[in-house]
């Protein structure tokens, strides 16, 4: 497989009331085009950090991001914004769905927002709520979506522009056991069908048994699982 991202010598400091604290210690990460990551490790490891670095919402405080060849940390502002609206999906704990609009508007309203035509944003919604499916629940009001149908729709909204890496931090986290593993096996799914690049934090193993590797954030250091 093609390689994605190459993370070489990252590190992450946060300087706090008394001292600087290290969160990211000289961190080394391929990722391949396509393949499925979770990242597990205790509160506070850094596992968020490493997931907003990989999708320019932080920067390294030392190190590369090289993601297709271009490293992450030079661009600026404006390169990073538009590097995040073509290759990079996000999915949260909590959804963030707007509770005035619909379903279908909620996952076309980013694209739009971001510059796409709102004819081709809303084809796309239609499309992307039949892949998780919700088709009948487009003109619905979100509030009437139980908890896994909301997180199905912000799937659809972070995958609607068919990014390359889809960033998931405990995507789980707010969802019953039952419901969780539907929602990942829906991620999996839509890694098989759109071949999207899947990276996902989370605390429960048995998700992470699922992805195709394991990575663990320890003291600073990324660990193969």
């Amino acid at each position: 497989m093609k390689n994605l991202y190459t993370l070489r010598g990252v590190d992450k400091s946060y300087a706090g009331p008394v001292e600087t604290v290290a969160v990211l210690k000289g961190v080394d990460l391929d990722l391949a085009e396509g393949e499925t990551v979770a990242v597990v490790g205790a509160s506070g490891s850094g596992k968020s950090t490493l997931l907003h670095i990989l999708g320019t919402l932080d920067t390294p405080s030392a190190g590369s991001v090289l993601c297709r060849g271009a490293d992450l940390a030079r661009l600026n502002d404006d390169e990073k914004a538009a590097f995040r609206n073509r290759e990079i999906g996000f999915v949260f704990q909590f959804h963030h769905l707007l509770p005035e609009f619909n379903t279908l508007e909620n996952v076309a309203m980013q694209a739009i927002i971001g510059g796409m035509a709102k004819k081709r944003a809303v084809e796309l919604a239609e499309q992307t709520l039949m892949l998780v499916g919700l088709t009948e629940r487009a003109t619905h009001s979100v509030t009437t979506l139980s908890g896994g149908e909301r997180q199905r729709a912000a799937i659809a909204r972070a995958v609607l522009a068919r990014p390359g890496v889809l960033l998931a931090d405990e995507p789980t986290g707010n969802l019953d056991e039952k419901t969780g593993l539907q929602v990942t096996s829906l991620l999996l799914d839509l890694n098989r069908q759109l071949g999207t690049t899947l990276v996902i934090v989370t605390h429960n193993l048995e998700i992470a048994d699922k992805m195709q590797r394991c990575l663990e954030l320890k003291d600073g250091k990324l660990l193969e699982k």
